[in-house]
């Protein structure tokens, strides 16, 4: 068993072991579950999928373009003149 001491600021840091452990690195996100008598466990929070991200480049409500249109958008950014 592995104890961790909790600050004066209230927070606890993970050691090596226990990020290795949970296969957790920098910019990883962690779900802390609390359960009702006082425990809690931590688990890595699992990466977003393609179909969760391609999800969120839908507007259902916005407009639909053809592939022509979306190359005629494309070339018209081209020749910006700026």
């Amino acid at each position: 068993m592995l104890t961790l001491t909790v600050t004066a600021k209230g927070q606890v840091t993970l050691n090596k072991d226990v990020l290795r452990h949970l296969r957790i690195g920098p910019g990883d996100k962690i779900n802390v579950d609390l359960k009702p008598n006082g425990e809690a466990s931590i688990a890595k929070q699992p990466a977003a999928s393609w179909d969760d991200i391609a999800g969120m480049l839908h507007d259902p409500d916005g407009p639909t373009l053809t592939l022509e249109e979306i190359k005629t958008v494309i070339e018209e950014g081209w020749a910006d003149p700026r």
